[in-house]
């Protein structure tokens, strides 16, 4: 009797469990926000899914010889809603955006590699296997509750569909009226429907993305141009492309972090004076968020729109002119300084470099910085001692500077030049430093350190370029993305400056028609350009007089 009443309630117990988890798989957006009223739980438990209400209703209609297969189909598809969702959490959380199942299964081996970067391997394949695990639970839990309640359903038919048709008027009442807690949650929820429908649609819209893109990077509109006569009007200058990352209009345009920054580009702004350069800033608008670097470098290299892994690989395997591969074909000694590069970089050879400097051989011995291997300044050191200081013809480089990429547990500090050396004067700067976790507990403390890696990375380019650079040189500065929105925001923009800097003032005259503003920092109304646009405009601004192409199809 006793084990006959346990095992009743533990029935009954674990129904209704599995009617929770079925309920709130379905809908639960992909994305943590925050609602106009109540709190998050409680604006996604007063939502009717209509999924629920389909589901059953097929299920009922169905003969018994089919009612389990297609039940266990339908919780293993729940099971997939669930794993969607939470990638998207993750995917809005970092990039911004939602996951393409398309295009974005390589970025998960990027972000393994972050993780391996910033938190030691044994955590990043602890969380990977985490990951997999709780998938094959997910699938298998959720077939298991929808098997459960097909059965509650089965034996109480009559009750079942006066449930189910009362549910479906209340559902229509709702998605008539239009209410809605928070945007992209209305109560006649059909939160899993869509997703699936968004999906599913993902994959021809990838497949004609990919013809688009290939006909695009084919017809390059300068191919046929001599490569000295789209850089003829910078013959005899060095020019340096220095990539700050995550260097975001946010930076400038929030006002606790424009504290920090903005006095750090204006004490800039004078050692470059001083020095007797002079400045021109605009913006850009990146083809990626918060992370995804290579397909900013890409987009502005290349002339094109480069905002998945797919158009980067078709990138690679093409013959595109980029920035660096014209100054290559020109007879420019070609540098790329990627401290971030642990491996060797096929790419390099399509991108035009010469020679490449990456983590292996810049002969760092100092700490880690969190994902950032060495110090922007010890990076800008061994330029200068193995590049710049030795170069035997006008030299064209394009320098990675890393110190600002998250988590922004630790920041390095300007030291003499001379004192780099190995990089082992850095080690006291790495001690007592906030782990990840407890300082993103904290979004404003967050973007404060952000903030200062910002003012750390410019300031390490720009006192460089004061000190070493001579007359000839022109230095290209830009932000790749806009940081991720712990600090940026929900809903920041992609925009990112972008600054040209020389001694020589015929090299900024080139450009006085793109009507950017003066010094390091841009104005609200400066123009905006897609980043694609600046190889082609680069291109017509230092190339040969009259030297016009026709702009090829994005």
């Amino acid at each position: 009797m006793l084990l006959r009443r346990i095992r009743t309630i533990s029935g009954a117990v674990l129904t209704v469990l599995a009617a929770v988890l079925v309920y709130v798989a379905l809908v639960v957006p992909d994305a943590v926000a925050k609602p106009k009223n109540g709190t998050f739980l409680e604006v996604a438990f007063l939502r009717l899914p209509i999924e629920a209400i389909i589901g059953a209703a097929v299920l009922l209609a169905l003969s018994p010889r089919w009612r389990k297969p297609v039940a266990a189909l339908f919780g293993l598809g729940l099971g997939l809603v669930v794993i969607l969702k939470v990638v998207n959490m993750g995917f809005r959380i970092v990039l911004g955006r939602r996951f393409n199942p398309v295009l974005d299964w390589p970025l998960f081996q990027d972000g393994f590699n972050a993780l391996s970067e910033t938190d030691g391997r044994g955590k990043a394949i602890a969380a990977a296997v985490g990951a997999v695990v709780l998938s094959l639970l997910a699938l298998v839990v959720c077939t298991l509750a929808v098997l459960r309640l097909t059965r509650l359903t089965v034996r109480f038919p009559g009750p079942a569909r006066r449930t189910l048709a009362g549910l479906s008027a209340v559902w229509m009442a709702l998605a008539i009226s239009g209410i809605t807690w928070f945007p992209n949650a209305p109560v006649a929820s059909d939160t899993a429907a869509d997703l699936l429908k968004t999906t599913v649609t993902q994959v021809p819209a990838a497949i004609k993305d990919q013809r688009q893109f290939a006909y695009a990077s084919e017809h390059d509109p300068y191919r046929n141009v001599a490569a000295r006569d789209l850089v003829s009007g910078l013959a005899g200058k060095d020019v340096v492309i220095g990539v700050v990352e995550s260097y975001g209009r946010s930076a400038l345009a929030d006002p606790g972090m424009s504290a920090i920054v903005s006095p750090a580009l204006a004490a800039d702004e004078r050692k470059l004076s001083a020095a007797g350069f002079s400045a021109k800033s605009g913006w850009l608008t990146s083809s990626t968020y918060g992370g995804g670097s290579w397909l900013a470098h890409a987009s502005f290299q290349s002339g094109l729109w480069i905002t998945s892994q797919q158009r980067y690989r078709q990138l690679a395997a093409s013959d595109r002119i980029t920035l660096t591969s014209a100054f290559h074909k020109a007879g420019w000694q070609t540098v790329g300084m990627e401290p971030g590069n642990t491996v060797a970089w096929p790419e390099a050879s399509f991108y035009g470099y010469d020679t490449v400097y990456d983590s292996r051989n810049l002969g760092y011995q100092g700490p880690r910085f969190g994902w950032s291997r060495m110090p922007d300044q010890y990076t800008l050191a061994a330029f200068q001692r193995n590049v710049y200081a030795t170069k035997q013809r006008p030299l064209m480089a394009e320098i990675t500077l890393t110190s600002s990429h998250e988590p922004w547990t630790a920041i390095p500090r300007m030291i003499d030049w001379d004192e780099a050396g190995d990089g082992s004067v850095y080690a006291p700067m790495v001690r007592g430093a906030e782990k990840r976790g407890t300082l993103w507990g904290s979004p404003e403390r967050t973007q404060i350190q952000y903030a200062k890696s910002i003012a750390y990375s410019v300031d390490s380019l720009i006192s460089w370029a004061a000190k070493y650079g001579d007359k000839n040189l022109v230095l290209i500065m830009f932000g790749d993305h806009q940081p991720m929105p712990i600090v940026s925001g929900a809903d920041a923009g992609h925009d990112v400056p972008v600054t040209i800097i020389a001694h020589d003032r015929s090299a900024l005259e080139r450009v006085a028609d793109w009507n950017w503003a003066d010094g390091l920092r841009p104005r609200a109304g400066t123009p905006v350009w897609r980043m694609d646009e600046f190889r082609d405009k680069f291109f017509a601004a230092y190339g040969t007089q009259n030297t016009v192409a026709l702009r090829a199809p994005r």
